[in-house]
């Protein structure tokens, strides 16, 4: 299929009117569970997102994508009409939505990404925000009569969250058959090839990533999930994209890509890993081992010093932090806080085009480990480890890495982690690096 040219929008010269109110109590997860495709669901420690049907939405693929995406979003802002007065940040539209890790076609058989394209986004028809504490309700519509339905939608939707009861969570589906790639064996012969271009010099780090597909007993409800994982990954960034009615993108990711807030860039670095011990001696244990290992230091080296490099051009200055631990519910990784203040005004998805995809889920050098990448792995990454988030009309935005997640359809999902390899890495301890990350989406499936 030849590459798409530009970025493909639904709207052109269509003014897009929103409209707005303050919510009080109601079941905010009612908008994830109406029957509006697309929908997508976002959850920080300090925010939380509901938004579903599509007003407008913007499409790209290839390597062009992150500037495609860009110029249309702009175009697509131009368009919006908002009441008088305005709306506060909190519920002013956004686009939702992500890109592919990599720049090229979907490959394999039957891959659960058939719905995903290299990058897709929508202005929602009914967004729903909770921010410090306050709880807003955005619509939008586009084309004929945009500000009656807008003002409809509003008056709709502001009764259906007031009167909803609250939505009773189904069952955890069950497992009923596990399929690998690759096996055990041939993730030794992958890490074994691997390992020989880094003592080559030609990688010096590269990250391979497993998939695990399961059958499941029952239809699995992501909404279920997304909510289950708030209460388990509180820290974490929770997010679940539906493009259609088909597969939902879903996970709870412990590691930012980056947030933009005017000219101020935080992102960070999160590489090494090791176990939860049973204990809170043990669990001081090994995170003192972490902190004490030459090789996992090393691969967090390589993550913190790349991730510097590639927001230097941009910035006026950059703020490394500490080295520290960041604990989740069964792995403990390394983590070091990086903060940039810009030297001139940036839009958030030049910063994602520059730090995609960070070492820690792709490699160095970038070209040698996304070519190692593509030709080792025997699956279709998609959108597994690639930016997911959140834009506004400022350029503003965050973006979440989408690791510890899975894709799903019906009765199948599909469940990713992966390991970096550096030098000194011994295969059977990444495998079993790996296990541990599936975890957190084995755990709502079982």
């Amino acid at each position: 299929m030849e590459p798409l040219r530009g970025a493909q929008s639904t709207v052109g010269e269509t003014t897009v009117v929103t409209r707005g109110c303050r919510l009080g109590s109601g079941a905010v997860r009612t908008v994830l569970e109406a029957e509006r495709r697309p929908r997508f669901g976002w959850s920080t420690p300090t925010e939380s997102i509901a938004a579903a049907g599509a007003a407008a939405t913007v499409t790209a693929e290839g390597a062009s994508r992150f500037d495609d995406v860009r110029g249309a979003a702009a175009a697509l802002f131009d368009t919006c009409e908002t009441p008088t007065g305005g709306l506060p940040s909190v519920a002013r539209p956004r686009l939702y939505g992500g890109f592919a890790f990599h720049d090229g076609d979907h490959d394999g058989e039957d891959s659960p990404w058939d719905e995903f394209p290299g990058a897709a986004f929508f202005l929602p028809e009914v967004q729903v925000t909770e921010r410090d504490g306050s709880r807003w309700l955005t619509t939008a519509a586009a084309g004929d009569d945009a500000a009656d339905r807008a003002e409809a939608r509003l008056a709709t939707w502001k009764d259906r969250l007031a009167d909803e009861p609250a939505v009773n969570a189904k069952r955890r589906p069950g497992i009923v058959a596990r399929e690998r790639e690759p096996s055990q064996g041939a993730w030794r012969d992958q890490v074994g090839r691997a390992l020989e271009s880094v003592e080559a010099g030609t990688l010096q780090k590269v990250v391979l990533a497993q998939a695990l597909r399961v059958s499941l007993q029952s239809e699995l409800s992501v909404p279920d999930v997304f909510a289950r994982l708030a209460d388990t990954y509180p820290d974490c960034y929770r997010f679940m994209f539906s493009p259609t009615d088909g597969a939902t993108f879903y996970g709870a990711t412990p590691e930012r890509l980056v947030s933009l807030r005017g000219r101020t860039v935080r992102t960070e670095a999160l590489a090494g890993s090791t176990g939860r011990g049973d204990t809170p001696a043990e669990d001081e244990w090994l995170a003192t081992e972490l902190l004490d290992s030459t090789k996992d230091i090393h691969e967090h080296e390589i993550v913190a010093e790349a991730i510097r490099d590639q927001l230097e051009p941009f910035a006026a200055s950059v703020r490394i932090g500490d080295r520290t631990i960041r604990r989740l519910a069964t792995v403990q990784h390394l983590r070091t806080s990086i903060t940039a203040e810009l030297a001139d005004d940036e839009h958030v998805l030049s910063l994602v085009d520059a730090l995609h995809p960070t070492p820690a889920v792709g490699g160095l050098p970038p070209d040698e480990a996304l070519r190692t990448i593509r030709e080792t792995e025997a699956f279709d990454r998609g959108w597994y480890a690639a930016p997911i988030g959140w834009l506004d009309a400022a350029g503003n935005g965050t973006f979440a890495v989408g690791i510890r997640s899975a894709v799903a359809t019906g009765r199948t999902a599909t469940l990713f982690a992966g390991a970096g390899i550096v030098a000194d890495s011994d295969p059977d301890r990444e495998w079993d690096e790996v296990q541990l990350k599936y975890r957190p989406m084995l755990d709502e499936l079982e």
